[in-house]
């Protein structure tokens, strides 16, 4: 544990002190980017094209804690920004909105395996489909052309955004509370699942029915690969009132299902384009802070406020996305 805090720290530590300089104007541009350059930097970074981008730093910091906090996906946030702000293409927006979420869900993932809530049985049934799917999603978002792309991530967001506002958030869910006559006959006679967490809860309930768990997180890895974001949101809320999971261990396994998943998504796209290392460079420290920040914020926010409030954000980010694109 100890031979990786420094790396830890220097990943943190040199944003934020190369942040503070530029902004308070101790550090010049160009005394940057010899600074930048002295570096072990891979050949060719972009060192004054990282620079002028100091601002993605204080800004994933904000998404990441809002995410967090809030308990949607981070790479709602991030991919439109980086489309819209920053002016990346929409392939370059969602590899890297899909490569920051890796880092940024890393504090909540691990503390969900540490707590011992997640359902590792039903994340291995979701896993099967959802990593599949992910990969081709991100395969066809480098396929798809531009234009056909910005309106499926522009209709993607309004879709999402209209979940967010319809649904009640996962912690307020009852579960089986939308389970219907089909799916009870369904998920009874099954068996048993129980949790047993490190801090002394215990969760029993009945093992679900697999194959609508299996094939929404087909339908959520696809669209995570293709826009960056989609799978928690649809599987969390659906594993609680469809499929009777307790909603703390519904979060705990999406999350993790959408970790692994997310990972594939990242590496798909990182293998089919060149990242662009001078946005994530800022972005990746910045969800480390936001995210450590967020999850000790989270318990403040009431989330019945806070998700409907962001899905309403995010369908009108995407009827911007929409509208620069049919307009143009």
């Amino acid at each position: 544990m100890r031979s990786g805090r420094p790396l830890y720290a220097s990943l943190i530590g040199l944003p934020v002190l190369t942040t503070a300089l530029l902004v308070s104007g101790s550090l010049d541009g160009v005394t940057a980017t010899v600074v930048v350059q002295s570096l072990p930097l891979p050949a060719g970074f972009p060192a004054e094209r990282f620079l002028a981008h100091w601002w993605v730093f204080p800004a994933s910091i904000a998404f990441s804690l809002v995410a967090l906090a809030s308990g949607v996906s981070g790479a709602l946030f991030f991919s439109p920004f980086f489309m819209l702000v920053v002016g990346l293409s929409p392939s370059q927006a969602i590899g890297a909105g899909l490569l920051t979420e890796v880092f940024g869900m890393g504090n909540g993932l691990l503390n969900y395996v540490r707590q011992r809530v997640v359902d590792y049985a039903t994340a291995k049934w979701l896993l099967l489909s959802a990593v599949p799917a992910t990969v081709i999603g991100a395969l066809a978002a480098h396929v798809v052309p531009t234009t056909l792309l910005t309106l499926l991530f522009g209709v993607g967001l309004l879709l999402l955004g209209g979940f967010l506002v319809y649904y009640d958030p996962p912690e307020t869910c009852e579960p089986g509370e939308r389970e219907g006559s089909y799916l009870r006959e369904k998920n009874s006679g099954r068996g048993q699942t129980t949790i047993q967490t490190t801090d002394g809860e215990r969760y029993t309930y009945d093992t679900c029915w697999r194959p609508p768990g299996v094939g929404l997180a087909t339908g959520g890895g696809f669209i995570t690969g293709l826009i960056s974001a989609g799978l928690p949101e649809v599987t969390t809320t659906q594993l609680i009132v469809r499929c009777r999971l307790p909603p703390r261990v519904a979060i705990a396994t999406s999350v993790f299902v959408l970790a692994v998943a997310a990972i594939a998504g990242a590496a798909v796209h990182a293998l089919a384009a060149t990242p662009v290392w001078w946005v994530v460079a800022w972005s990746i420290p910045g969800v480390l802070i936001g995210g450590t920040v967020g999850t000790r914020v989270g318990k403040y926010v009431p989330s019945e406020i806070m998700e409907p409030a962001l899905g309403v954000v995010f369908a009108i980010v995407g009827a911007i996305v929409l509208a620069s694109e049919l307009l143009a």
